[in-house]
């Protein structure tokens, strides 16, 4: 399948969709309108530091710009400047930066991140910098990665790791965190031993679903009834039990999600129907990097990839430019 390419002057370092147009929002703001002319503003505006990473929120203006490997964030409004966002320095270069935008179900726009310890989430006000989640914490051995929350705003995601390295997924309430801040402290409600593999990846479907893929470097034989080396499943946080488990012929790396199917990004992208784990499309001629999990000692970039709301398309930064991948719904 061919991809629509979209020329650049630089690798773009965050990209997001309004209506039918792609806009870096960091780097000028420049917009690219369906056809991939670029428009860009009279005042262009930079931000300085060795940001490389964006995070939305898919409910509001607020973005985050951070260096994925680095301590440093900027929490922003429609692009303008909100406030700096730190994490801790601890191993911060081996793994990448936790934090994620959204809106719990009353409405509230929030920021989760680490902002003190690498272990401990928080949960703060995205306009005034409040912080939700005060209180005595006694925090697992945990490096947080990965975030993300849920459609509806009811869940956190973390696919992290623990030391070994090995990477682990979390699922936490986060209304419950709001009244009690130590639920972020305990297990969450994904079962800790819902795999027989590392986690490589996870993202959500929906508010209730969510994808996990596991690593396929570990060999096993027979069905534990857990998510096998090279497995990927759909697991319902309702009711607590895999919905679906297929294996999959390859290395699924990093996922996004795309209406009720998955984009895998590892070697070139590949969409896959999660509940089979059949490839649907692929374009072998676009470059999707090599990331799989969230940490590493060396450092591979997360592939720059924003996926559309109507689930028909997914655009994916390269070097010179921007592929566009098409699809039928």
């Amino acid at each position: 399948m061919q991809a629509q390419r979209i020329t650049t002057e630089r690798r773009v370092s965050a990209l997001s969709w309004e209506g039918d147009d792609l806009v870096d929002p960091f780097h000028g703001p420049t917009r690219w309108t369906a056809d991939g002319t670029a428009d860009s503003p009279q005042i262009f505006r930079m931000f300085g530091g060795s940001f490389d990473h964006a995070a939305f929120s898919p409910s509001s203006g607020f973005q985050v710009l951070y260096a994925e490997r680095g301590t440093k964030a900027l929490l922003l409004r429609d692009g303008e400047l909100v406030r700096e966002l730190d994490r801790s320095y601890y191993h911060a270069e081996d793994f990448d930066y936790p934090v994620a935008l959204g809106a719990l179900p009353d409405g509230r726009e929030v920021v989760v991140h680490c902002p003190n310890e690498y272990n401990v989430l928080q949960i703060e006000d995205a306009e005034t910098g409040q912080r939700l989640t005060d209180g005595p914490r006694t925090p697992r051995d945990m490096f947080h990665s990965r975030l993300s929350i849920s459609p509806g705003g009811r869940y956190l995601l973390a696919a992290g790791w623990v030391w070994h390295p090995y990477g682990v997924a979390m699922i936490f309430d986060l209304t419950a965190a709001v009244q009690d801040p130590a639920v972020l402290d305990g297990a969450g409600i994904l079962p800790a031993d819902i795999s027989d593999a590392e986690i490589e990846s996870a993202c959500w479907l929906d508010d209730d679903r969510v994808v996990i893929a596991a690593s396929n470097e570990d060999p096993f034989e027979g069905d534990s009834g857990k998510l096998a080396p090279g497995e990927l499943g759909i697991w319902s946080a309702g009711s607590a039990r895999w919905l679906h488990r297929s294996r999959v012929n390859h290395r699924v790396g990093t996922m996004i999600a795309c209406g009720e199917h998955v984009m895998s990004l590892y070697g070139h992208p590949r969409l896959i129907d999660p509940i089979s784990g059949r490839t649907l499309i692929e374009w072998p001629d676009v470059d999707a990097g090599t990331k799989d999990g969230s940490y590493g000692v060396r450092h591979i970039p997360t592939p720059v990839a924003a996926a559309h709301p109507d689930g028909t398309r997914l655009a994916i930064a390269q070097s010179d430019h921007i592929a566009v991948l098409k699809w039928e719904r």
